[in-house]
């Protein structure tokens, strides 16, 4: 299992937001390239990087922050928020990150998704991120509710060509509450692709849960920033 750090932008900088509220946010730095490196000098080979403005306004006001990673960094990079159209994720490919997540156009406009993440071009560089609140879908930055439940979402994805999916349990994200490890693990049992636990990690022995359900990853943000997860031990214990 691997480790991914998270970097969420909000006006170029390191920002957290408490369970996707955008008024609720605590700032925990202004340069996210020395961030990333601190990342990276912990053992973590994978970088997940949101921009917040992005998902929110559908604009690529953080470009900069994002590019600087990818191109400064020896890690990779996921991308997600913001990422509509071939045009946004063409734009973020070519900042160098690795791979665009995409959450809202999903829900919204899921021919366009698919024909996406089946391109020759865009192989092993997609992720559907799901992200719900009480079980429901959420999208636009997590400010509206689809009627859409996570596992009928899922069930759409079960054959498409997807690097992962990323579940996040929104009213757990950025709470330490623990991941929603119950949902996980019914995703992993359903579609046999990857998936990524977000939402809530909060100890070291959240991270070993993680692992021993099967997820392929899991996402820390706050409990790094407020030092308690070490980021070396978390790699450790995601890689035994």
């Amino acid at each position: 299992m691997e480790i991914l750090p998270s970097i969420d932008l909000r006006g170029g900088r390191v920002v957290r937001l408490a369970q996707g509220d955008y008024e609720r946010q605590t700032v925990y730095g202004d340069d996210a390239v020395s961030v990333a490196r601190q990342f990276v000098s912990a053992g973590a080979r994978w970088i997940h990087m949101v921009d917040l403005d992005a998902a929110r306004t559908g604009r690529r006001t953080n470009a900069a922050a994002i590019a600087g990673v990818c191109q400064e960094v020896q890690a990779s990079v996921e991308l997600g928020g913001g990422i509509r159209d071939d045009a946004a994720a063409r734009e973020a490919l070519e900042m160098g990150v690795a791979r665009v997540i995409v959450g809202s156009a999903a829900v919204e406009r899921w021919d366009w998704f698919a024909a996406l993440a089946g391109r020759a071009d865009m192989a092993g560089k997609v992720v559907l991120g799901i992200d719900a609140r009480s079980g429901r879908v959420a999208a636009h930055g997590w400010t509206e509710q689809a009627d859409l439940t996570v596992s009928e979402l899922a069930a759409r994805a079960r054959d498409l060509p997807l690097a992962a999916i990323i579940y996040t349990d929104i009213e757990r994200d950025g709470m330490l509450a623990g991941p929603d490890l119950e949902t996980t693990a019914q995703l992993i049992a359903d579609t046999e692709l990857p998936v990524i636990a977000s939402g809530g990690v909060a100890s070291l022995d959240d991270v070993a849960r993680c692992r021993d359900i099967g997820c392929a990853a899991a996402i820390i943000g706050r409990a790094y920033y407020e030092g308690r997860i070490d980021l070396a031990d978390a790699c450790e214990i995601a890689r035994a």
